[in-house]
């Protein structure tokens, strides 16, 4: 029996971790300390990531203009705009580049032939498959656990958590 490994994406740690905190920054942008920025290591401790990686993944997502920062004893981060206008989509592309690659290449890059010509096709699908719901849920989303409809469809399917 071999493992399905028909998983679609990877993500990597660094999306996993941008994915956390952008969440956690719009949990608190709608929560109590509303308006108040949010310190690398509250982040760090509310979502268990290691506050070294945290800070590089902080200043990618400022340079793309998801967070924004303020130095200083009253320093920290905050969502650069609503939590409802950032997609995960986004978040990813900006920590790792563009969604669905295969062997490092883009799938409309990719030449094949003869029997496997529709394997590019099949790639392609999944890419805006990935796509469409990638940029459907947002960090609002997310952060208040009100998912798509869309979304718990497919995850309600037992066959999804294997």
């Amino acid at each position: 029996d071999q493992p399905d490994n028909l998983s679609g994406m990877r993500l990597s740690a660094r999306v996993d971790y941008a994915l956390r905190a952008v969440a956690e920054l719009a949990a608190t942008a709608s929560g109590p300390g509303r308006g108040r920025p949010v310190t690398a290591d509250q982040i760090a401790r509310a979502q268990e990531i290691p506050p070294k990686f945290l800070e590089s993944i902080l200043l990618q997502l400022r340079r793309g203009g998801i967070v924004q920062a303020q130095r200083g004893p009253e320093g920290g981060y905050w969502l650069a705009r609503p939590g409802e206008e950032i997609s995960l989509a986004e978040v990813i592309r900006i920590i790792d580049g563009p969604l669905a690659h295969v062997r490092g290449q883009r799938p409309e890059q990719l030449g094949y032939h003869g029997a496997a010509r529709a394997l590019q096709e099949v790639w392609i699908a999944l890419r805006a498959s990935e796509r469409e719901i990638l940029e459907l849920v947002t960090v609002a989303d997310v952060a208040n656990g009100s998912l798509p409809a869309r979304i718990t469809e497919l995850a309600a399917d037992p066959r999804a958590w294997t």
